[in-house]
């Protein structure tokens, strides 16, 4: 059985993954000013850039984590095991 190498794997999540965070990050911070945000009643005390990276960031974990997951139950089956039901 011919397998993908593991970096193939690891690089078929994470660009895929880093391309939509980046749109997303526009896209949230296009309607939304980072200045602006209020966690809890409490204005957060960040900058403009700070704020963009860590919504990135975040936004690049939660889209790596769905093309991950993509990827895992794109897997086959093994011939040896069927669900029941």
């Amino acid at each position: 059985m011919n397998e993908t190498p593991r970096i193939q794997r690891i690089i078929a999540v994470l660009w895929p993954s880093f391309l939509m965070s980046g749109l997303a990050t526009i896209l949230f911070f296009t309607l939304i000013d980072p200045a602006e945000l209020v966690i809890q009643q409490r204005t957060v005390e960040i900058s403009r850039l700070g704020a963009y990276s860590i919504g990135f960031f975040l936004f690049w974990i939660l889209t790596a984590a769905t093309c991950a997951l993509t990827c895992y139950f794109n897997r086959p089956c093994h011939p040896g095991q069927h669900s029941s039901g």
